[in-house]
């Protein structure tokens, strides 16, 4: 007998090849036959009528801290995750002076929106080096596999104390310093480095993330570890990845490429679609392929949809501003939603005037063609007549008036999208380019991150239900490929090659999908991060079930307790 066997369903197994009807076999964490299976299994699946895929791999989250506290990593593990590399954009916890740990924490908060009292109360530091973590890492139990990285602002601090978190320049001493951290961090586990280079990643208390101005001896110094160890990968956030610079991106991908060039290690960096230079993507995308042509590994890393704001009554709006909205923050949410239900209070807070100014709420005032209702189940390719502006044109009201009974609506669940990047031209025309472009690898999902603002850790399930399924406003994406694009290449990228694909001796990390019923729900807001802290969460429907190493994770979207997963150490 095999100790598990999925019957009947459609294969698609990752590598890109036509779906096919099959049964998948399983014994400890490998799978041991794809075809038609004649012994039964100790346990069995019935999987007729639906998708057999990989499990995806997400190479781009932040549960650098979460994971030390939370075995099952919500929302990820929603959504078909078997196994995700943190520590992106350099930021981490690790390496950490006993006397940083509050700084730490402080730089996690501001670039990545996780609310630093959770971190503080929840992150039980039993570590000072990397290896340290990594060896505590290795003692939890968890329902996916993890995978880390070094990050560049912890090390820099490290070796530099104020100077590195001030970004002063690094001397020579300073470089081959953070060069062996990073060699004894990689050489522990790690599958690979990573910076960050753009002005908008700062810490709480506002300064630039330790390495945004790092000259090429010191990037080019700690990348040759990568070289001569020859495994892990160069990840970064580099200059105008959000918009905020269009002279230095070029630049940017000038330097990745003689780097990756000349360590022969793959470099991955964020790329973004701005309303202020909407095709620049293509130039960078362009030039990080014809370095492919010539040798390099050089690969711009997309997300699957629109990234923004999602504005609501727990997050942020247009009123946070406005004095008799403000006296609200305190209360009980349920609380809050009863009295903005008032009508005295509601011509009171449209009309008053601002007496301080909040830099987003002024931000979201001059946006309201550009701010869109979400929508429940969430539409994240909407139409330009359902802009705030739009509906307040066609009814006769003020972009306020509307933003407000909105907000209010579904007893003050709803939210509304306000794109940011990636939706210049109101479509996702653009993102379907990027997505299809030969250089490019799909991440940008921030799992664990912006917990006030964003949750894009859905985009897988959002790959499979808009993308394959539900697009009206453009054309979609083949199924196999997009199963492909988030399995086998993202793998790849981060050389993990036991993974990605249903193929005899890989290991057996599984999702069975009900293409037909695959939905995303409305991100909710929850109080449920240590100290009472907020995040955003957003569910699917449609996953029959999640293997990790051979185990059932999750049943129709629930925690089944088992706890398969891993540290992930090193390259496979």
């Amino acid at each position: 007998m095999h100790d598990l066997v999925i019957r009947n369903g459609t294969v698609v197994d990752g590598t890109g090849a036509d779906r096919r009807r099959a049964d998948v076999a399983v014994d400890g964490d490998r799978i041991t036959e794809v075809g038609e299976v004649a012994a039964a299994g100790v346990e069995e699946l019935s999987a007729d009528g639906r998708i057999v895929m990989p499990g995806i791999v997400d190479v781009h989250t932040h549960y650098d801290g979460q994971v030390t506290w939370d075995p099952v990593l919500r929302p990820s593990t929603w959504h078909g995750v078997t196994t995700l590399v943190m520590g992106n954009c350099g930021v981490g916890f690790a390496p950490a002076r006993p006397d940083r740990h509050d700084w730490l924490i402080g730089l996690m908060e501001g670039v990545e929106d996780i609310p630093g009292a959770a971190l503080s109360e929840g992150i039980e530091w039993r570590w000072e080096s990397f290896p340290e973590y990594l060896d505590h890492l290795d003692t939890l139990d968890l329902s996916v596999d993890v995978g880390t990285q070094v990050p560049h602002g912890a090390v820099r601090a490290y070796v530099m104390g104020e100077r590195g978190a001030r970004n002063e320049p690094a001397t020579t001493e300073d470089i081959a310093a953070m060069a062996d951290i990073v060699r004894e961090g990689i050489e522990a586990g790690a599958l690979g480095f990573s910076t960050s280079r753009t002005i908008a990643h700062r810490a709480i208390d506002g300064e630039p993330v330790p390495g945004t101005f790092a000259a090429e001896d010191e990037l080019f110094g700690i990348g040759r570890v990568l070289g001569d160890l020859d495994t892990a990968v160069f990840e970064l956030a580099p200059a105008g990845a959000a918009g905020e610079d269009l002279v230095n991106p070029p630049k940017e991908v000038d330097w990745m490429c003689r780097l990756s060039a000349e360590i022969g290690r793959p470099v991955t960096f964020a790329l973004t679609q701005n309303d202020a230079a909407p095709d620049q993507w293509r130039e960078l995308a362009d030039l990080s392929y014809e370095a492919v042509e010539r040798g390099a590994r050089v690969h711009p890393q997309v997300a699957g949809r629109p990234f923004g704001l999602l504005l609501s009554h727990a997050t942020t709006n247009a009123f946070i501003d406005r004095p008799s909205y403000a006296a609200l923050a305190d209360l009980p949410y349920g609380e809050k939603i009863d009295r903005l239900r008032d009508p005295e209070l509601r011509a009171c807070v449209l009309a008053e005037e601002v007496a301080r100014r909040d830099p987003i709420a002024e931000f979201v005032r001059n946006s309201y063609h550009k701010m869109y209702v979400l929508g429940d189940p969430p539409d994240y390719e909407p139409g330009p007549e359902l802009t705030v502006q739009s509906i307040a044109d066609r009814e006769g009201r003020t972009p306020d008036e509307v933003l407000y009974d909105l907000l209010l609506e579904d007893d003050g669940a709803n939210m509304l999208m306000f794109p940011l990047l990636n939706y210049s031209y109101g479509s996702c025309d653009a993102l379907r380019e990027m997505l299809l472009h030969p250089a490019a690898a799909l991440g940008l999902g921030d799992g664990g991150a912006h917990c006030g603002l964003i949750c894009d850790a859905s985009i897988p399930t959002f790959m499979l239900s808009h993308w394959v399924r539900d697009r009206t406003r453009g054309e979609k994406l083949p199924l196999e490929w997009v199963v492909k694009k988030q399995t086998h290449d993202t793998a790849q990228l981060f050389g993990l090659g036991d993974r990605g694909t249903l193929e005899k001796g890989q290991k057996a990390d599984i999702n069975v999908v009900d293409l037909e019923r695959i939905r995303l729900q409305r991100p909710e807001a929850a109080w449920d991060l240590p100290a009472g802290g907020k995040r955003l969460l957003q569910a699917a429907e449609g996953y029959v079930a999640t293997v990790v190493s051979g185990v059932v994770t999750q049943r129709h979207g629930e925690d089944t307790g088992a706890r398969p997963g891993r540290l992930v150490r090193g390259a496979r």
